[in-house]
């Protein structure tokens, strides 16, 4: 990663919240380029219920890190924070600026903060061992071994999160360490990038109404069409990539466990709880300046935000 130190801006906050408008507004403004902060949207074929943007808008406004992994491909943090400097350096030898857009909080702490081993290994063969024992042992037993090693690692993961347990399996098996004690080690590793955050947010019960909205469009929209075209072309239900909110859910209605409603509703709840949990993270985020789009009119929001934004490249720069 030879970028040193560049000015970046990221717009974060939790799903449905509007960072995609904001940032398509920003970036035309500031000849920005966007690069994607979203682990689900890495994946080809995830498109309705990753709620990616449209293709039309990105050729508007070019986008990184979308569609670059299969959806049986492993993709790591280290993956995501290699993609992104190389990503950055060549938006920058463009004369263009760059503009981190997403909802995943633990991609944007290990870029910035440093908090992943760029050394840490992999392993294809330990972690298929370990994606057998997931399928033959389910998902409780494979979190609850990871308790028993790392009760730290593990406080940190949601039970559902599959791929990251894999992963910080995966690393104890190669290591013999916990994953924790690896990551409190690699406190070393240094960002190459000067970042601001803005965040949006908005009062809870508005933002739990514009989930909703969002989840019964998605369903109105073609996504169990979408979930049965990846099974059908030989994905199986039991990748990582989906064990995510909604796939799963429409993998059961598919399979006779759920009505529609029920896996709408159901995937409205997760969805939720996983707003929740972004804004745990996001919240210990600096240096931020939050904005309630309930109360500031977006056109404030764009102008107030340009202005910071111009400020903050020019004197990262300076």
């Amino acid at each position: 990663m030879s970028v040193s130190r560049l000015p970046v801006v990221s717009i974060i906050g939790p799903t449905a919240v509007g960072k995609t408008q904001l940032s398509l507004d920003i970036a035309r403004n500031l000849n920005a380029e966007i690069i994607s902060v979203d682990s689900r949207q890495i994946y080809r074929y995830l498109d309705i219920g990753t709620d990616k943007i449209s293709p039309q808008e990105r050729k508007e406004v070019i986008h990184h890190l979308i569609d670059v992994a299969d959806p049986d491909e492993v993709f790591t943090v280290m993956d995501f924070i290699e993609q992104a400097a190389e990503a950055a350096n060549r938006i920058t030898r463009r004369g263009k600026r760059v503009l981190f857009v997403g909802g995943t909080p633990f991609y944007y702490h290990a870029l910035f903060k440093g908090s992943i081993n760029p050394d840490l290994p992999c392993d294809q063969a330990v972690r298929r061992e370990i994606e057998e024992r997931f399928r033959e042992n389910g998902k409780d037993a494979l979190f609850e071994e990871l308790r028993r090693i790392d009760p730290e690692t593990a406080g940190r993961l949601h039970p559902n999160d599959t791929r990251r347990i894999v992963r910080a399996l995966e690393i104890y098996e190669l290591t013999g360490n916990p994953p924790s004690r690896c990551y409190q080690e690699a406190r070393s590793f240094k960002s190459p990038f000067s970042n601001l955050y803005i965040g949006l947010n908005r009062p809870r019960s508005e933002l739990y109404d514009n989930i909703d909205l969002r989840v019964r469009k998605q369903f109105s929209n073609g996504y169990v069409e979408e979930v049965k075209w990846l099974l059908n072309n030989s994905f199986p239900e039991d990748l990582p990539s989906l064990q995510g909110f909604g796939y799963r859910e429409i993998v059961e209605l598919l399979k006779g466990n759920l009505s529609m409603e029920e896996a709408i509703i159901s995937d409205i709840k997760a969805t939720k709880a996983f707003s929740r949990r972004q804004m745990t993270w996001f919240r210990k985020f600096s240096p931020i300046m939050w904005y309630d789009t309930s109360v500031v009119s977006p056109g404030d929001i764009r102008t107030q935000v340009i202005s910071m934004c111009e400020a903050h490249y020019e004197e990262a720069q300076a």
